[in-house]
Formats: structure tokens, sequence, C-alpha cells
């Protein structure tokens, strides 16, 4: 398990070529690459946005990675920029192309919510991903039976079929943990996350039992924050910071709500962030303990 936030945070860089998140890190990565060369050549978004009949919020949204990229597009920004021809220009223009293949959890277009959607690309493509959870417990720590029962609470008409496939949708994010490169998954839960029953007893056993086994998994950290800790800077609610090994791109915080997400990655708003999971890492018990805190809880259900 990583034994301190120092190690947690120290991810090699990666080449310039294909990424393991798929479109949206390729898109994020295309975008950085154009807002740079356009500053370099002291063109206004604006300026940018005339050449490709375009307006100033899509430049913005093609900078930030948030739409797909036309190749034309690219292709004449490039000229606008002065990248004519070259290596250069050829990878970008590749890069364009991949940016718009479609990502494994595409087959579950039909049921994954569009403000989720940036966030499974993001999660697949993370070297680092912390996460503090309030309620339940983090989605690629779940059990299927955990998942379903959590799914039919927050969909009550779903339909078996349904219910299935979207247990199915979060039981295969969690296959970056045993890919080759697994992210490094920090996660900070409440003591409430686990005395707080999601299906019966049983499901909630196997999650238990589930939990003892991953803190053995050696890209997982897992901490619990106990009651006795009383009020804390983070009593707002859960939320996600995901780190990337690419060096030009930010860190993004990702907060969930009911029927919509934010995506933050203002350099002032990251770093408050990241300083309430530190305190959070702080407050909760010493990973070393959670197994051990688990053992007692299981005997209690």
């Amino acid at each position: 398990m990583v034994s301190s936030e120092d190690s947690a945070w120290d991810v090699p860089p990666s080449m310039f070529g294909a990424r393991a998140g798929g479109p949206t890190v390729q898109r994020m990565v295309l975008g950085s690459h154009l807002r740079k060369l356009r500053e370099q050549r002291g063109i206004t978004a604006e300026q940018a946005a005339d050449s490709i009949r375009g307006s100033h919020s899509k430049i913005s949204r093609m900078e930030h990675g948030r739409v797909g990229f036309k190749e034309r597009d690219v292709a004449d920004l490039l000229t606008l920029y002065g990248v004519i021809d070259g290596d250069e220009r050829a990878a970008l223009l590749n890069m364009a192309r991949e940016s718009n293949t479609p990502g494994w959890w595409h087959a579950f277009s039909d049921i994954l919510p569009t403000w989720v959607e940036p966030y499974v690309g993001l999660e697949a493509a993370a070297s680092v991903i912390r996460t503090y959870q309030i309620q339940y417990v983090p989605g690629l720590l779940q059990t299927g039976g955990y998942a379903s029962a959590l799914l039919r609470t927050g969909y009550p008409a779903v339909t078996e079929e349904e219910l299935a496939r979207r247990t199915d949708l979060r039981i295969s994010r969690q296959d970056i943990l045993s890919r080759p490169g697994a992210p490094q998954l920090w996660a900070v839960v409440d003591e409430g996350v686990l005395r707080r029953p999601i299906g019966s007893a049983e499901v909630m056993r196997e999650q238990i039992r589930h939990l003892i086994e991953v803190t053995d998994h050696p890209a997982v950290t897992l901490q619990v924050l106990p009651f006795r800790v009383g009020g804390h800077s983070a009593c707002g609610g859960p939320f996600t910071i995901l780190r990337f090994a690419e060096p030009d791109l930010q860190d993004v915080i990702y907060i969930e709500q009911l029927t919509s997400a934010l995506y933050l990655d203002k350099q002032s708003e990251v770093d408050r962030y990241l300083e309430v999971m530190e305190q959070l890492c702080l407050q909760a018990e010493p990973a070393a303990n959670t197994a051990k805190l688990l053992r007692k809880l299981l005997d209690e259900i």
C-alpha cells in the first residue's frame, strides 16, 4: 500500500502518444498543446475561433478537452499557429483522429449520464485517484451485490435488465486496478459508509470482506475516518481528485451531484481540495489499522 502522500503523487511522465484513458485524455492533451501554440503566437481566442468558423466558447471547450475535435478544425488552427508541416503537425492531427475513438464505456452510452461520461474517461486515464466518500463505498471498491443494491435505491423503477447493465458498467470500471501500471487509489471513507446498511446483511458482509482483501492490494490505500473526529473540513460532501502522468495536464476535482457534476481545475480550487484531502488523511485512522477495524465491524453485522 502507499505509505505517504509524497509517494502517492510521485508519478512518472508518459510518452507523447497513446494513453490508457482513450479519447478523454487525448482531447485534454491535444487541447493543452493547441492552447500553448496559440499563446506562443500571441493569437487571441477570438482570432482562433474565426479561423475555424466557430466561437470563443468553442475554442475554450477545445482547449480544455471538453469536446471532440474535427480534424479540419485542428488542421486550420495548426496552420494559423504556423505549424505547417513536419512531425509535430502529423502527430497532432493523428491525435485529433484518435480523440474521436469511442472508449470502452461507449457501449453503455444509453444508460451513462452525459455528465458522468467524462469522469469515466478521466478515471481510466489517471495515475493517482484520491477520493473522500461520506455516504457510500467508492465505486472502484464496490462488490457487485453492493453496487446493485445501491443502484436500485437510486433507480427504484429500473428493470432487472437495466439494473444488470448499470451494475456491469460500475464493476467494469474496476478493471483499471488490475491492469499493468494501475493507478494509485487512495480512499478515505467516513465510518458511516461502513455502518450504513446497503442491501441485505449478507451484501454488507460481502462488501466488508472485499474491503479487507483490497487493503493488501499494492495500488490501494484505504483509510477510515471515525465518528470521534467530529466536524472536519470536508463535511460538505464527497469529492475525488484525479492526477495524470502527463506533465501538462492539471489535476481535476470531480464532485458528483444528483443530476449533474462539477469538474474543477483552477489551481486555487485544486490547492484547496488537496489541502482538505491531506487533513482528512491525517485525521483518519492509519491505513495499517484499516483491516483490523473492518474485521471488528464484520463481527458486528
